[in-house]
């Protein structure tokens, strides 16, 4: 039997591998290998399996090309050619710390969105919160940190989480305004994969980079298939405190989108999440959402810490940006005229109205 090497393509279980990586080990009784395949076809592209060579069924060599032997040096030659195609490949020409993702995009950027690409290129694990106010770019700050990401090969695999009627809009704006080719996953799409790959196929490995809603993800089958794939780079939550727990102080409780963040957090490297209302009014709430981000960092508890909080988080207000950080003007909102009599009635009840309902939460918890 031919016993591959690495950096051969081999044909395993009716399937086409890149061997990555070969361990021998002996028995008594004969020789084995471990071998550590990467997976070429389309619905499995860049999925690892280990077998035992000598256990498979008629395993073959497709290619006989192999590494070429380190044995002897290379001339300087070579090694000048080498170094000189890695300068063309890496994201910029300029010095380390330039950004190329504005140059890349389709889109005109304000100063001040460049702050929070700065802010997660210079964490080792990018756990950032974008807290701006509504209209000033979030999915613009998104896609610019993403890019940023890709350019420097620091994430492969990215997942966006959004809520269902947000996932066509995520998609056409990284198209238009990145030029970066999402699929989402959604019913149909796991349809069309299963008349196209069979029924075992599992849609979380059909594309490197995926859309889908927090409530399809949510469901039990879907979610065991995504559980059961490799690891990820990258998650992109918006609407991020439709996630965050809900309830009062006393009473914290977990919905079904918590348990979901919950359950895949772990499997990103890096996290990204995107809110216009990062706070609901409960501490132990927004600590919780704080802690999904970054659990090394933040525990749900009663307090938070304003030092690492603000290592995490972005939060700019449209009154707070100044002709120096924004091209754009947004106008004051003020109030004029008296409070309509209805208002001055909420207003004289809502101390009333909030007792009464902490009293029947404490009732029936």
């Amino acid at each position: 039997m031919t016993i591959a090497e690495p950096g051969q393509i081999v044909r395993v279980r009716n399937q086409t591998f890149l061997v990555q990586d070969i361990h021998p080990y002996s028995t008594p009784e004969a020789t084995f290998h471990k071998v550590t395949l990467e997976s070429l076809e389309d619905h499995r592209l860049g999925t690892s399996l280990e077998v035992i060579w000598e256990l498979e069924v008629s395993p073959r060599v497709e290619d006989v090309i192999s590494f070429p032997d380190l044995s002897a040096w290379d001339p300087p030659e070579r090694l000048a050619s080498l170094l000189l195609s890695f300068k063309w490949t890496e994201a910029s020409v300029f010095a380390r710390d330039s950004f190329t993702a504005p140059f890349r995009g389709a889109i005109e950027i304000e100063p001040y969105q460049l702050e929070p690409v700065a802010r997660a290129l210079a964490m080792p694990r990018v756990s950032l919160l974008l807290a701006d106010d509504v209209g000033l770019g979030k999915t613009v700050e998104a896609g610019l940190i993403l890019q940023e990401l890709l350019a420097r090969g620091r994430v492969r695999k990215i997942l966006i989480l959004c809520p269902a009627s947000l996932q066509r809009q995520w998609q056409d704006e990284m198209l238009t305004k990145f030029n970066l080719v999402f699929k989402i996953i959604d019913r149909d799409e796991i349809l069309r994969l299963q008349r196209e790959y069979g029924l075992h196929v599992n849609p979380w490995e059909s594309f490197p980079r995926l859309i889908t809603s927090m409530d399809f993800l949510k469901r039990e089958p879907y979610l065991q298939q995504f559980l059961s794939t490799t690891s990820w780079d990258l998650l992109i939550l918006d609407e991020a405190h439709n996630c965050a727990p809900s309830g009062r102080k006393d009473y914290v409780q977990d919905s079904d989108r918590t348990k979901l963040l919950r359950q895949i957090t772990p499997h990103f490297e890096h996290r990204l999440f995107l809110t216009a209302t990062p706070h609901n009014g409960y501490t132990e709430s927004f600590t919780a959402l704080l802690e999904l981000l970054d659990p090394l960092r933040f525990t749900r508890g009663p307090k938070v810490d304003p030092r690492q909080a603000k290592l995490v988080m972005v939060r700019r207000l449209k009154r707070d940006l100044t002709p120096e950080v924004s091209n754009r003007t947004f106008p004051k909102r003020t109030i004029k005229g008296d409070c309509p009599p209805i208002c001055v009635n909420l207003i004289i009840a809502y101390p009333q109205i909030k007792s009464r309902a902490g009293h029947k939460l404490k009732a029936n918890p």
